[in-house]
């Protein structure tokens, strides 16, 4: 055997610990891919600025996005939004994609934390919008390796007879920032959701308190009957809400699950399941239904953006049995993910124009739709989904059309 395959491998692996070493420290050979702003460099040659999550910036002169008082960066803190800083740079904040840039010399580069810079930049003779780490990226915690039957799991993998240290692995502190306010949309998040008639009228339900009792609270037990998932132990308790049919259709779009409790399977024999209740936001009574519990949550990484598609939808209900909406208001609008609505997705509400006579020919018509508010898009399902109204010009009301920007 030769030495000439090692020596390939030295030679390799020498090349591989400089090349990591000039993209550390930015010795970088100059070329007209590189873009530096301050102390951010960005090579716009490599394939990893092209991320699938992020769309593609089109060559369309993405200046006119700007806001003319748009500032050149800005200081995230916490309680700020990824909607609320793209109002801060963009004339239309939807438009962020087309002009959000990856950085692809930092971790989780579409995660923006409080101590962040966003950073607006010029690359190829146009804007473009980053981010530069601030402590999220220099703060460290100690992480637990975690063990299962005393055995960590870099033991499974180096054996027994390897000597391991403790280590501190960087940790951010602080949790990205949502892409929207999530004290306005928690409720909803993590308790209402829109399911089909099918699957509500299939899941367990109560049958009756323990003791006989007729209803129950947090603390209590209770009967329910049912098929129940082996692989999970925590139920939410629903209680039927308003059944939802497109106006224009009729076609049924979903039945409100409202969300009064959850609970933890304790026992159970053959369709008969013993329950502890864990949480009651009304009294429990025979006839609620079970679902398994699920959280649903607003991803931080999200963009807000339109719609691809052409949409024309209208708000189909205001959670709470008010009729009037404004700015910060929860609505429920036709069009989910059957539609390819995603969370994030961006759409203008337009009022009906009020129905007149017309003075000439004594006939009923319609004026045109105005132009009235923003919502955002925050939880897709099937064929319905929850929205948040960004602003309001003037008071909004079911009925009212959404649309693509």
């Amino acid at each position: 055997m030769t030495t000439a395959t090692p020596m390939k491998t030295i030679c390799a692996a020498l090349m591989m610990i400089w090349a990591l070493s000039m993209q550390q420290y930015g010795w970088a050979e100059e070329s007209s891919g590189e873009a530096v702003e301050g102390d951010v460099a960005v090579d716009t040659t490599t394939d990893s600025v092209a991320d699938s999550e992020s769309p593609s910036v089109e060559t369309a002169d993405t200046a006119s996005l700007l806001r003319e008082d748009h500032p050149e960066s800005h200081l995230v803190v916490k309680g700020d939004t990824l909607w609320g800083i793209a109002e801060r740079f963009l004339k239309n904040p939807w438009m962020w994609p087309e002009i959000w840039h990856v950085n692809p010399q930092i971790a989780n580069p579409h995660l923006i934390y409080p101590g962040d810079t966003v950073k607006l930049i010029y690359l190829e003779g146009g804007p473009k919008i980053t981010v530069k780490r601030g402590e999220a990226e220099m703060t460290y915690a100690a992480e637990g390796t975690g063990t299962v039957g005393g055995e960590t799991e870099a033991h499974r993998q180096v054996g027994q007879d390897t000597k391991l240290q403790p280590q501190a692995r960087p940790a951010p502190l602080d949790d990205p920032i949502p892409a929207i306010r999530l004290d306005v949309i928690d409720p909803f998040l993590l308790g209402n959701r829109i399911v089909s008639q099918s699957s509500f009228e299939k899941a367990p339900y109560v049958v009756q308190g323990s003791q006989r009792h007729l209803i129950s609270g947090a603390g209590d037990q209770l009967y329910a009957r049912g098929q129940f998932d082996d692989s999970q132990n925590l139920y939410g308790f629903f209680r039927r809400g308003k059944v939802y049919t497109d106006p224009k259709t009729g076609e049924l779009l979903g039945i409100e699950a409202q969300d009064i409790g959850a609970g933890k399977i304790v026992s159970k024999e053959k369709d008969i399941g013993r329950f502890s209740v864990l949480r009651a936001n009304q009294e429990i009574i025979a006839g609620d239904r079970l679902l398994l519990n699920q959280e649903r949550r607003v991803d931080s990484i999200f963009f807000p953006s339109a719609p691809k598609q052409n949409i024309e939808g209208e708000i189909l209900d205001v959670p709470g049995g008010v009729s009037q909406v404004g700015a910060m208001s929860v609505v429920l609008i036709t069009w989910g993910e059957r539609e390819v609505l995603v969370s994030g997705h961006v759409l203008v509400i337009k009022q009906r124009g009020e129905i007149v006579r017309d003075p000439v020919t004594d006939e009923q018509v319609r004026l045109l739709y105005e132009r009235s508010g923003l919502l955002m898009v925050f939880a897709p399902f099937e064929k319905m989904s929850y929205a948040l109204v960004l602003y309001a010009d003037r008071p909004l009301s079911v009925g009212d059309i959404v649309r693509k920007p």
